[in-house]
């Protein structure tokens, strides 16, 4: 099969970087594309705004390079596709609850077209043509609740939940889309997969309690569901509960907890960390009691001591310093807004949400982060009686390494479209 990808270079903010460079599940948009569609096609074509589709009668898949799927969902679609014998467009349905709730707040990519939804996912039997029908899969969504709370923070009954679907497919128009490919699409799906699997296939039962027992763990620490790379150094004080990836050359030390994470290569993870529900990127570095929750920290970033993140993303290269808290609801109930794929604040339809700190940021200790702000890459932000509550979005321009004379030691390396990636000071 000819696969032909839509190049979007629309930035995701603050990152200032398209979504296909952005990582989702600690692998680049576009490898993870490929990933899932390696089974199914045998070459690929880009192709750029306002170039023209290729002639080539031949059974072909289109789709814009923003968009993330997962491996059930190609397999729902390709194979419905198929059994359809003519040329469809991925659809979703408005009563969708995975795609109300998650997926079209926030987003631009869809195109409406009465009760359903356009993505831009096609498939040809024999080449492009004009003429396509709307094929809607379902998502399968059941609908998970994350934790008890009291009633002020959410409806009458208290409960905070995500509609988690089976299948996934999400396009990122803007860094919540990341947050909740990573989460709620991502490890939530994983372990709504694995309890159906659980339910409904008894010897898949019985080969994960056999090997709990013959290993001497609990089901949730079997290595059927913990899985660890090479040359790991993990303390035996530490506790990892699955579904967990753990990547090569990773050390854990003891008193760390561990819930449904994917944990990437060379990462360091000192005494007392808790992770919930995160995916911490290659070469992350988390000192004693960092806490991250439902969170996603990329490659080569640092979450200092005592640090607290809920809910967050965190781009890649960034420093986050000592004792810092992002907060993740109003106090007051006001709805949270969020930025969307033109940059505007919209309502993002979560009743609580952290917030994203972009590429190459570093931020200093004591920062108390308010839900849904962002902060732009290659922002420095000293600790200071301005600084110590952040509860607006900062740019770019509003860093504060710009006021010092060696300003220049700090390279802006994600800069907007059209901006230079150096500066003369």
């Amino acid at each position: 099969m000819l696969k032909i990808i839509f190049t979007e270079k629309i930035p995701i903010t603050p990152f200032n970087e398209p979504a296909r460079d952005l990582r989702i599940q600690n692998v680049p948009l576009w490898l993870h594309q490929r990933n899932v569609l390696a089974p199914y096609t045998t070459r690929e074509l880009e192709l750029s705004a306002g170039q023209r589709m290729p002639l080539e009668r031949e059974e072909t898949i289109v789709y814009r390079d923003n968009l993330f799927f997962d491996e059930a969902y190609i397999k729902a679609f390709i194979s419905t596709a198929r059994k359809k014998k003519r040329p469809v467009r991925a659809a979703f349905s408005a009563e969708d609850p995975a795609f109300r709730e998650h997926a079209l707040p926030l987003s631009t990519s869809y195109s409406p077209a009465g009760s359903v939804f356009l993505a831009d996912l096609w498939y040809y039997p024999r080449g492009p043509v004009a003429d396509v029908e709307p094929l809607i899969v379902d998502l399968e969504a059941r609908e998970v609740g994350y934790y008890h709370v009291p009633t002020y923070m959410a409806d009458q009954s208290g409960d905070l939940t995500f509609q988690v679907p089976l299948r996934a497919c999400l396009a990122i128009d803007s860094w919540v889309h990341v947050f909740i490919a990573d989460v709620v699409y991502g490890l939530f799906s994983r372990g709504a997969r694995f309890e159906k699997r659980l339910a409904e296939e008894v010897p898949f039962k019985l080969k994960i309690l056999g090997k709990a027992l013959y290993e001497g763990r609990q089901i949730l620490q079997s290595s059927e569901l913990v899985t660890v790379g090479k040359n790991c150094v993990i303390d035996p004080d530490a506790i990892i509960h699955g579904p967990t990836t753990i990547g090569d050359n990773v050390t854990i030390n003891a008193g760390a907890v561990i819930e449904n994470c994917i944990i990437g290569n060379n990462v360091n993870i000192s005494q007392d960390v808790q992770l919930m529900l995160s995916v911490v990127g290659d070469g992350a570095f988390l000192p004693f009691r960092a806490a991250l929750f439902m969170t996603t920290v990329m490659d080569n970033s640092m979450v200092a001591q005592n640090t607290c993140l809920q809910m967050c993303v965190v781009g890649r290269n960034t420093f986050i310093g000592a004792g810092s808290t992002f907060t993740d609801y109003n106090l007051i109930p006001a709805p949270l807004r969020a930025l969307d794929g033109k940059g505007k604040l919209n309502y993002s339809n979560r009743p609580v949400i952290g917030s994203a700190v972009g590429h190459n940021c570093r931020l200093g200790s004591g920062m108390v982060v308010y839900p849904a702000r962002t902060i732009e890459s290659d922002v420095v932000l000293f600790a200071s009686k301005e600084r110590r509550v952040i509860d607006k979005d900062v740019r770019y321009e509003d860093s504060d390494h710009h006021k010092l004379k060696f300003a220049n030691l700090h390279k802006r390396m994600y800069p907007r479209p059209g901006e230079a990636t150096s500066e003369s000071w």
